[in-house]
């Protein structure tokens, strides 16, 4: 009898146990991922089995308050190779101080690569980062609550989560486009602005993209060609996005609604936004620019082209033998900043775009900077150490698309047990690992941008 009472004792706590693990993994184990905050005691991380996509528990992520927080895995892959991650996202009250920068979002740490931030309540959507392994051999990727640059509160749930390996596009044609915003509904401080673009607005747009096109072939020595694309939105533009640097301007948000269907039917490798926004009689308040850069729209680079709030006192846009040879300084000045933030990202070492003066370099009133300009993308501006400028790899790096991955192959990622043996194994050493990193790195900060440390 005691041996069957004993049996009954240690099949109950086999039981118990069993049931403890497999409780701990469907709420708490994040299948090898390290978690990460930058304030204590204001993020939760667990398994949710209420809100999920598919039958595995979702991973949440819960800021109270506003935070950067992230799940991560440092994953190796090969040098200069194109590679994406998915995921479904499902967000609740998601709000941060950078909207632009901070969100519910899939981010590489130590870069600024990420998706464009989430805000606000979202049922599930599908997420997709593209990027480029460049000189490393390993690298974070991460689900975030948060950005590289602001905090985040609100709720977030990942799922279905899956990394691929694609192959690089050879050719050298950038397919840019260029949406012409052609209405402008808007309303700021009591203030309400409308405005079209006008058929003087679209001829000149359109005389300088072909104008674009020639010279960025020009300027290049034929190591890159430009096709440009027009698209004309009738739905007006609502919302504007505002910092002090700046005051209005027109972000990557505040176009999604309008574009990005024609962004997804499309591999667009550059954006411009043509857009007016004031007339003689009054304007949205802008702040020193005509053309707006170093953005992105996802992974492709994105910028705004304004026109002149009254055509008839400037000469901007126009081409003119005497008065201004390089109507088109705009869309190349606005286009190399993101040349010049893709080989930066790289780690080469050439002048910053607005450099030139430091290089003998002055802005002519027939002609701009249309010599500097020409030099930069060359390699040719001279310097005691030789010539120096945009490496002609910059021409070949364009943003990765869907075609990238025509062929891809996955990999393991997400590194789900097996059965329950695993599950322990894994729990266990799991814990060994949190023990032992917030040891050595109790007073230690992951640098990517935003201040992280371990969790």
């Amino acid at each position: 009898m005691k041996k069957v009472i004993s049996t009954i004792f240690t099949l109950i706590i086999m039981i118990a146990l069993v049931g403890a693990i497999i409780f701990v993994y469907n709420r708490f184990y994040f299948n090898d991922f390290s978690k990460a905050q930058e304030k204590d005691h204001i993020t939760s991380f667990y398994r949710e089995s209420k809100v999920k996509f598919n039958n595995d528990n979702s991973y949440c992520i819960e800021n109270t308050d506003f935070n950067d927080a992230i799940f991560f895995k440092e994953v190796t892959v090969e040098k200069n190779t194109p590679y994406k991650v998915t995921c479904m996202v499902k967000t609740e009250n998601v709000e941060s101080t950078e909207p632009e920068t901070s969100g519910a979002c899939i981010s590489v740490l130590d870069t600024i690569e990420q998706t464009t931030p989430l805000q606000g309540t979202n049922d599930w959507k599908r997420l997709t980062l593209y990027f480029d392994s460049q000189n490393s051999e390993s690298m974070k990727i991460g689900f975030r609550l948060g950005g590289y640059n602001g905090y985040t509160k609100g709720k977030v749930w990942f799922s279905d989560i899956h990394l691929e390996k694609g192959a690089k596009d050879a050719d050298k044609t950038w397919n840019v486009a260029c949406f012409f915003i052609n209405n402008v509904e808007f309303t700021a401080d009591n203030n309400k602005y409308s405005y079209s673009l006008t058929d003087e607005d679209k001829i000149l747009l359109k005389d300088n993209l072909q104008r674009f096109e020639d010279t960025c072939e020009k300027f290049s020595n034929s190591a890159m060609k430009v096709s440009t694309n027009i698209i004309e939105i009738d739905k007006p533009l609502k919302t504007f996005s505002y910092d002090a640097e700046n005051y209005y301007y027109v972000s990557p948000k505040d176009v999604e609604p309008l574009i990005d269907d024609y962004v997804k039917q499309n591999e667009f490798d550059h954006i411009f936004i043509g857009i007016r926004m004031g007339n003689e009689e009054n304007a949205i308040p802008v702040k020193d620019w005509i053309g707006l850069g170093s953005m992105k729209y996802d992974s492709i680079g994105f910028s705004n082209i304004r026109m002149p709030n009254d055509m008839n006192r400037t000469t901007m846009y126009k081409y003119d033998i005497q008065n201004d040879t390089f109507p088109e300084e705009v869309f190349v000045h606005e286009f190399l900043h993101s040349l010049e933030r893709n080989l930066s990202e790289r780690q080469y070492k050439f002048p910053a775009l607005h450099d030139n003066e430091k290089f003998g370099y002055k802005s002519s009133d027939s002609s701009g900077l249309k010599n500097w300009y020409r030099d930069y993308m060359r390699n040719e501006i001279k310097t005691s150490d030789g010539k120096t400028g945009l490496d002609s790899l910059v021409y070949s790096t364009k943003p990765l698309h869907e075609s990238n991955f025509n062929n891809a192959s996955e990999m393991e990622f997400e590194n789900k047990p097996n059965n329950i043996v695993d599950i322990a194994v894994q729990i266990f050493k799991n814990f060994k690992n949190i023990i032992t990193t917030r040891k050595e790195e109790n007073n230690n900060y992951y640098d990517y941008n935003s201040t992280i440390i371990t969790d």
